[in-house]
């Protein structure tokens, strides 16, 4: 029987690599599509004629798409088959790519945000689908390493972005991205396993049972207000950097803005280890000590403006690092906790989680384009150090006897 003949193994068997590595590249080609625009904010501002807070819509409406694409479409994957779900998805974003690729302007590149934002949630497809096809003994290995690969997509690509921006023009990185999904999408097609549906209930009882899920599970909701939390300020920083270096005192090229994403697709790295770092001590501990290495990068961040301006620059890499780490191992380890208290609601609890995750990504986006047109880096900082804060409240507070 052919790969694309067969069911969702047996949660005994072993996953191979290969599939694992294409589960990986899966995750992470979506997510750079969300995020390979943060680098090239500047270029693209000047080439188009808008405002600082004008282009700032193009994060924010990918994040709020994307959150709305995890509450709509993310369940699907328990109601059908999840191979499918993923290129179907894979198809729609191709389209979306291409559309901002072709815009004339600021207008039909937000609508194009917007979509694709809305489809690039296939990545939440995927991670389910290696929960679901790993073994139990290794489920946070395998879903660290996936992890690993959505997250490196999620980094890299600012600096992709600022670089094919600077050399080739804007429009090239969009035509490259929506060539990348389709590849993906047709690798997926011939390779995954079919996967048995887990929930017979009809689409609008799919979408009530989230906030079911919500009311029922204590830990579903101390991780998504955790995460979403770490999120805000992972993305004001990330939405914000590029608009800022690009500006005196530092007039930085996009290549060279786009370069610090190098610096936090360090901290991903460590994804693969929190995964069995939360198999072995429990994923409790790697939350909090995630929250923790957060809000110490903010804060150190925050005295930043103080120094001159090349310490600056060497400060907000190390604390980039730092709190992508720090981010990252806390989301590995949510998702850990998540998949653990309902086998057959993966896609669901996973919605509910990023629901929450973008939520605060997009707050970020927007939140801190205004705080740093009226604040300078201090307010953005300021704002990142609240959030992660914040998160480790949540993470602190004592779990309910329920």
């Amino acid at each position: 029987m052919s790969p694309t003949d067969s069911q969702s193994p047996a949660p005994h068997t072993t996953l191979p690599n290969k599939t694992v590595m294409l589960l990986a590249a899966a995750a992470g080609l979506p997510v750079a599509s969300l995020y390979f625009s943060q680098g090239l904010l500047g270029v693209l501002a000047d080439d188009i004629g808008a405002s600082g807070s004008t282009i700032g819509l193009v994060p924010t409406l990918l994040q709020l798409g994307y959150a709305a694409g995890i509450l709509l479409l993310a369940p699907l994957g328990d109601r059908f088959d999840r191979r499918r779900v993923i290129v179907l998805k894979a198809t729609a974003l191709t389209v979306a790519l291409l559309l901002g690729a072709l815009s004339p302007g600021i207008g039909m590149l937000l609508v194009a945000s917007a979509c694709i934002g809305f489809t690039a949630t296939m990545a939440q497809d995927v991670v389910p689908a290696a929960a679901t096809l790993a073994p139990d003994r290794h489920r946070g290995k395998v879903v660290g390493t996936v992890m690993t690969g959505l997250l490196i997509g999620m980094l890299l690509s600012r600096a992709v972005g600022g670089f094919v921006a600077e050399h080739h023009g804007w429009r090239t990185m969009f035509f490259m991205a929506a060539a990348s999904i389709a590849l993906i999408g047709v690798a997926c097609w011939r390779k995954l396993p079919r996967f048995l549906p887990t929930a017979r209930m009809s689409y609008l009882s799919l979408l009530a049972s989230l906030f079911k899920l919500w009311r029922q599970y204590g830990d579903l909701r101390r991780a998504t207000l955790a995460q979403g939390f770490l999120s805000l300020g992972f993305s004001a920083f990330w939405s914000t950097l590029s608009v800022m270096l690009h500006a005196a005192p530092f007039h930085l090229s996009s290549t060279s803005a786009g370069a610090y994403g190098l610096a936090g697709a360090a901290g991903a790295l460590a994804a693969p280890l929190a995964g069995r770092l939360s198999d072995k001590r429990g994923p409790e501990l790697v939350t909090r000590l995630g929250a923790t290495l957060t809000a110490a990068a903010f804060g150190a961040m925050l005295f930043s403006p103080l120094l001159a301006p090349f310490a600056q620059l060497a400060l907000i890499a190390i604390c980039a690092i730092v709190f992508d780490l720090g981010a990252q191992i806390s989301l590995v380890a949510h998702q850990t906790i998540i998949y653990g208290i309902d086998p057959g609601a993966r896609s669901r609890l996973n919605a509910v989680l990023f629901v929450g995750m973008f939520t605060g990504m997009s707050s970020g986006a927007a939140l801190g384009s205004v705080l740093l047109a009226r604040s300078g880096w201090v307010g953005v900082s300021a704002l990142a150090l609240g959030s992660a804060l914040a998160a480790l409240v949540v993470r602190l507070w004592p779990r309910s006897r329920r």
